[in-house]
């Protein structure tokens, strides 16, 4: 696989997790999008800085 291509994760039966383990995985997918955003943020301060170095602009 290549690096920028996303694992396939397992679909989860969210019918067989009790009230706490959907609270506890809503909390991990919220870290995971938060984590995403964060990375998100560098790159895009990346690209704006390089842009702004080279000259292009959207």
């Amino acid at each position: 696989m290549f690096e920028d291509e996303p694992v396939p994760e397992k679909k989860i039966d969210l019918e067989r997790l009790s009230v706490e383990e959907l609270h506890e995985r809503i909390d991990t997918l919220k870290a995971d999008i938060a984590a995403c955003e964060a990375e998100l943020e560098k790159k895009q301060s990346h690209k704006s800085a390089a842009d702004a170095l080279f000259g292009k602009s959207d």
